[in-house]
């Protein structure tokens, strides 16, 4: 019998391909689940931004104080500032960024395929190359959301400007700077997500195989495959790991992104190297890693959120067939 039938590794089990699932429910159902992460996760993005756009002499050092302080001020809503604009924009980045994903993820791997490495190398360089392509796509969508919440997120806070909405925003930078002021940081965006989605992919993907591997789960197909505890475990566990690897290596220039896009319209314009140099005379190195606490714990979890509402996605709009044909 053809090895590859009869052999792979137990994720096999858990794993769906892109042509298996019922892609109409897919998107209907994917945007209202993550439609719901959006609303639980969003205020931790609020308090990262405020953070990472504080002066020097702010009092809002630390995630508790600016929480206390949106609290004091705008109450619960204080903390979902600029969040209508995001969802608007959410789903349909989302719908390009997982179609990207999934689509270039069966195409990587059958590039390494053939390659004579172990599974964690092969599905880090398939799933980082996915990532890192999928979130190229959907920037084209998301930078102008960011570039317009983030403003949203800060308005009236340390002499920053107030809006009456999301169209004010927008409106307000057309006129100033055109269509492009709505791509302000569009290159760090991409420095920043591309690396980071390809980095939380390849660190999923590639620790998802080698907690199946200490499991001792590389068993075929025609013996059962784990219990889905298991799955939800290991996927859970592979989601932590890759939002911590992703959060540490890219914070700098998250940090450096969200400075360039908020401070645009201050009454100057500065560049990559002012903003630099402006943080680390104000903190040091330790500057470029303002906000580090929540978007670490915003990636992770969002990130394990994300991949467990993701596989549950998948599993509930798989078609009706036959048998898996796993990776």
């Amino acid at each position: 019998m053809d090895s590859s039938v009869t052999r792979a590794p137990a994720f096999g089990h858990a794993e769906i391909n892109w042509d298996k699932l019922d892609k109409t429910k897919f998107y209907v159902v994917g945007a209202g689940l993550f439609t719901g992460l959006t609303v639980g996760l969003y205020p931790v993005s609020v308090i990262k931004t405020r953070l990472q756009v504080a002066s020097g002499d702010a009092v809002e050092r630390n995630a508790s104080a600016v929480i206390k302080s949106l609290l004091k001020t705008d109450g619960i809503p204080g903390l979902y500032r600029g969040f209508g604009t995001v969802i608007t924009g959410a789903v349909p980045a989302r719908i390009i960024f997982l179609t990207a994903l999934e689509t270039t993820k069966v195409a990587a791997f059958k590039m390494v395929e053939p390659l004579k490495l172990s599974e964690p190398t092969k599905a880090a360089i398939a799933n980082g190359i996915a990532g890192m392509t999928s979130s190229l796509f959907s920037q084209a969508v998301f930078v102008p959301i960011d570039v317009v919440s983030q403003k949203l997120m800060v308005q009236g806070y340390a002499g920053h400007q107030k809006y009456k909405g999301g169209l004010d925003v927008a409106s307000k930078i057309v006129k100033s700077d055109g269509i492009r002021g709505l791509y302000r940081g569009f290159g760090l965006s991409v420095m920043t997500y591309s690396p980071s989605s390809a980095v939380w992919w390849a660190s999923y993907g590639s620790s998802q195989r080698f907690i199946w591997s200490i499991l001792g789960n590389t068993t075929n197909l025609e013996k059962e495959g784990p219990n889905q505890g298991t799955i939800v475990a290991v996927q859970a566990t592979g989601a932590i790991i890759a939002g911590a690897t992703a959060s540490c290596i890219t914070t700098p220039l998250d940090t450096i992104k969200t400075r360039l896009q908020v401070l645009e319209h201050e009454g100057q314009r500065i560049t990559t190297k002012q903003v630099v140099k402006g943080l680390i005379a104000e903190d040091g190195w330790k500057g470029l890693y303002r906000g580090l606490g929540p978007r670490f714990f915003s990636m992770s979890a969002w990130g394990t959120s994300m991949i467990l509402a993701y596989e549950y996605l998948k599993n509930a709009c798989v078609q009706k067939i036959d048998k898996y044909d796993p990776r």
